[in-house]
């Protein structure tokens, strides 16, 4: 594995993408990905979180599950 290369495809990829969901969970996964490998989260940041999720949900800020399935199809035909 070149991580070289994998980041200057990366980098590459990102620059093309115009979905801002998908730019959305790109940003979520690396802003949470310190808590998958440090392991438990406390109780106060998971509450923190739930908080976020629910003002997420009052703004709108969500995504049918269909619609899910539609994103994936269209990601899948790339």
């Amino acid at each position: 594995m070149d991580l070289q290369a994998d980041l200057k495809w990366i980098h590459k990829e990102l620059d093309e993408v115009e979905d801002v969901s998908l730019i959305q969970i790109i940003k979520n996964i690396i802003e949470n990905r310190k808590n998958v490998t440090s392991g438990r989260i406390s109780t106060t940041q998971y509450n923190a979180e739930i908080d976020s999720s629910i003002a997420q949900i009052k703004e709108g800020k969500t995504i049918s599950h269909s619609e899910v399935g539609k994103q994936i199809m269209k990601w899948s035909e790339k």
